[in-house]
């Protein structure tokens, strides 16, 4: 009764199966894995950001470039700050006591003593940078030689949460902290890295730093959770509806094994019907001519 599994229709659709159910599992499993990858990744880097609050300082140059392992730990540089290229960015949210408020960044540039420029972020403030009174409220960064300290960031990117990445800003303003954007900014190099101040002038707040790209629980590991259920929600289709067409196909084989013809196909239905002797005979004898 099961020969019908020996066709090379079946053949075709045993040998599909026989490929698609591992290979559903196997990229299954491999998002699960990327999801849980992300999950240990995410508890790393909190009890690094644990670490790196209790720990000291230490030299910027040691703790380049940045990586998982050095992004918020606490790096210490000395020079002075470039108070004709000060820049505020916009667009940037701060959660405190009443909730997500949106602002901008004040960011001034060190001059180190090595020659590069450090981009300093050194607080927060309400508002939005255009109106003229929220920008009034930025402190004077300091003068002379300063030591600075703070968490140690790595340059945003376009998918970095707050980023202005369209362009059009006007100037005193910059929509991503990176080397990229300083370059045609300032007239001297510009570290690929910058810190946000733990320690701010009034009324600045200062600004955490944030988990490095890569290992927080984002959407892209969540779409990684998502894209496991898909995976496995496949692989029972394809067992699913295998086990559809092989119920189908050996009902079939059994109702024509006992003689069991489907209606439309049984003789003398009248579909299936011939015309009879005597309605020939009527139909001959109405094509005769008469005389």
């Amino acid at each position: 009764m099961y020969r019908f599994l020996l066709t090379p229709r079946w053949w075709g659709i045993n040998v599909f199966a026989v490929l698609a159910i591992p290979f559903c599992i196997f990229m299954g499993s491999w998002q699960l894995s990327r999801f849980e990858a992300r999950v240990d990744t995410h508890q790393q880097q909190e009890v690094r950001a644990a670490d790196a609050k209790a720990a000291a300082a230490r030299p910027l140059d040691s703790l380049l470039p940045v990586d998982t392992v050095t992004s918020g730990r606490q790096a210490g540089a000395r020079g002075h700050y470039d108070t004709d290229h000060q820049l505020l960015v916009p667009g940037r949210t701060l959660e405190d006591k009443q909730g997500k408020r949106q602002g901008f960044y004040v960011l001034t540039l060190l001059r180190t003593d090595h020659g590069k420029a450090l981009p300093v972020v050194r607080g927060w403030l309400p508002g939005d940078p255009g109106n003229k009174a929220d920008a009034a409220k930025v402190p004077a960064p300091p003068k002379g030689e300063v030591t600075v300290t703070g968490a140690l960031q790595a340059s945003e990117n376009q998918s970095s949460t707050g980023v202005h990445a369209d362009g059009g800003l006007p100037p005193g303003q910059l929509g991503m902290i990176s080397a990229a954007s300083l370059v045609n900014i300032v007239p001297y190099d510009v570290y690929d890295a910058w810190i946000t101040l733990t320690d701010t002038q009034a009324p600045l707040r200062a600004v955490p730093p944030a988990a490095a790209q890569g290992t927080g629980l984002d959407l892209k590991a969540f779409q990684n959770l998502g894209y496991t259920g898909e995976w496995f929600v496949f692989a029972g289709f394809v067992v699913f509806m295998w086990f559809r067409l092989f119920r189908r196909e050996a009902e079939a084989a059994r109702d024509a094994a006992l003689g069991i013809v489907p209606a439309d196909e049984a003789p003398g239905t009248p579909a299936a019907a011939e015309p009879d002797a005597d309605a020939r005979a009527a139909d001959e004898s109405a094509s005769v001519p008469r005389v």
